[in-house]
């Protein structure tokens, strides 16, 4: 009987541990993990003492609506998603692109921004590059930071322009404006942020990107208390308006 007691006893403790999830960790232990790559302004740099950008506020937003803190964890494109399914951090912002090859290994969030792929030029080169077919050609060469979709889509679309690949995307518009690249593959929210901060460069598609797309969070598979806290959270932020005032502040 004592046995019995003991195996039950086991496994009323066990089920119980088993059933604490995410949610109940982070408000258990007063903190979020986000991971984020610091280096896609206007979404996430990090300046040498801490981390801007409209999904730093967002992720402070969160914490502060569940009264937790925030820590944010480095990370990188090329490991965004193994970071993220080995724990190192609960979700993983900035500037991310909802893709179905990463929808089969996480959880995406709901979508918060539509936005294309589009170049960015040096300034003198505005009306040079205003098509794929003006950006593929030979003795061109294109910018894209390693890992992410850039990269992706460079692979894809580029057959004759040459394609120089950088390991940080921050390092990619300043190689343009050396004129290291001619052109960087980059998203409207990129584009329209280095054309607004460097005179020397330019966003000639911003209006006609190359494709359309939708950016949000990625959650580990299986959290979907997670993943429905996050969606809540940012319906909750929209309808009060805390987006547009987020987006008018930081993606300009």
């Amino acid at each position: 009987m004592k046995k019995v007691l003991f195996i039950l006893m086991i496994m009323v403790l066990s089920a119980a541990s088993y059933a604490e999830g995410r949610v109940e960790k982070i408000v258990k232990n007063k903190k979020i993990r986000v991971g984020t790559t610091g280096d896609y302004k206007p979404f996430t740099y990090y300046n040498g003492k801490e981390y801007e950008g409209y999904d730093i506020e967002m992720a402070k937003y969160i914490a502060e609506d569940l009264g937790v803190e925030v820590e944010f964890v480095p990370t990188t494109w090329k490991t965004l998603i193994e970071d993220l399914e080995n724990d190192k951090f609960d979700i993983a912002m900035g500037g991310i692109t909802r893709r179905t090859d990463r929808k089969l290994r996480v959880e995406l969030s709901r979508p918060y921004l539509v936005f294309g792929k589009c170049p960015i030029v040096r300034k003198a080169d505005e009306g040079r590059y205003t098509s794929l077919e003006a950006i593929d050609k030979p003795g061109v060469k294109v910018g894209v930071n390693i890992g992410g979709t850039n990269e992706k889509y460079a692979d894809k679309n580029i057959k004759s322009a040459q394609i120089i690949k950088y390991e940080k995307n921050l390092d990619v518009p300043v190689a343009v404006m050396k004129g290291e690249v001619d052109v960087m593959i980059s998203e409207s929210p990129e584009a329209i942020h280095y054309a607004n901060e460097y005179k020397e460069l330019a966003a000639p598609m911003v209006g006609n990107p190359l494709t359309k797309g939708q950016l949000g969070y990625l959650i580990p598979k299986g959290e979907y208390d997670m993943l429905n806290l996050i969606n809540f959270i940012m319906d909750e932020m929209e309808l009060k308006g805390v987006m547009d005032e987020l987006k008018a502040k930081e993606i300009r």
